[in-house]
């Protein structure tokens, strides 16, 4: 390995725990609003569910991999979870209208920041510039 690596290697370690930490926020987020959706609606309780075994899953994958492709997939469960709330928001999902309207629950705010932090993070690491980070001057 040479030194010159190493500030890749870093960044692409705290991009990684980052992004677990973050679905790991995801997954606890929809486990404590999902307990009231078992007797309000049912369907969305099992899609709470799925949210949080794939955001555990896309967690570890996240960690345990160095290819690019879970960060795509965190990103990806992230912006899932947020298009639910938007849509929850706004026209509402079959048999559950009541959120419609209802922007500021502390839940669904917190579930909204992470979610975008990890989409965020995911985004600025594929456009992040590659290679050497300082420019040498020209002599004079």
């Amino acid at each position: 390995m040479d030194s010159r690596d190493l500030p890749d290697l870093l960044r692409d370690a705290a991009v990684r725990a980052t992004t677990a930490v973050g679905l790991a926020g995801v997954a606890i987020i929809h486990a404590i609003d999902g307990v009231d959706k078992w007797s309000e609606t049912r369907y969305m309780f099992w899609m709470y569910m799925a949210l949080i075994v794939a955001s555990i899953i896309t967690a570890g994958a996240v960690l345990m991999s160095r290819s690019r492709l879970p960060l795509l997939a965190a990103a990806g469960v992230a912006a899932s979870a947020f298009a639910g709330y938007v849509l929850s928001r706004t026209t509402g999902l079959p048999n559950a209208t009541g959120d419609i309207g209802n922007w500021t629950e502390p839940l669904g705010l917190a579930s909204l920041i992470v979610e975008g932090s990890i989409v965020a993070v995911v985004l600025g690491t594929f456009t992040a510039p590659t290679g050497p980070r300082h420019v040498a001057l020209p002599a004079r």
